[in-house]
């Protein structure tokens, strides 16, 4: 039993571990090539991920001059 447990880890999960090694590999290199490209960009993504999330938008009063169509407020439009 426990030979096939080596042979399964040895034919499969080896070599997902190996290609998926590999990918993080060129992925590391990429990102370090551009940040040799492009220091002013990696400073900025630096900075942004730290950065204050925006606030919340406020929401509109009832007296707001814009409704969707589907609410019928009752109010009689401006004349002009």
């Amino acid at each position: 039993m426990e030979e096939k447990v080596l042979q399964f880890l040895f034919i499969v999960a080896l070599p997902l571990v190996l290609v998926g090694g590999g990918l993080v590999g060129f992925f590391a290199i990429g990102a370090f090539f551009e940040a040799l490209e492009e220091p002013a960009e990696l400073k900025r993504r630096i900075e942004s991920a730290f950065r204050r999330p925006l606030r919340p938008a406020r929401p509109i009063g009832p007296d707001h001059y814009y409704h969707q169509y589907w609410e019928d407020t009752g109010a009689k439009p401006r004349a002009s």
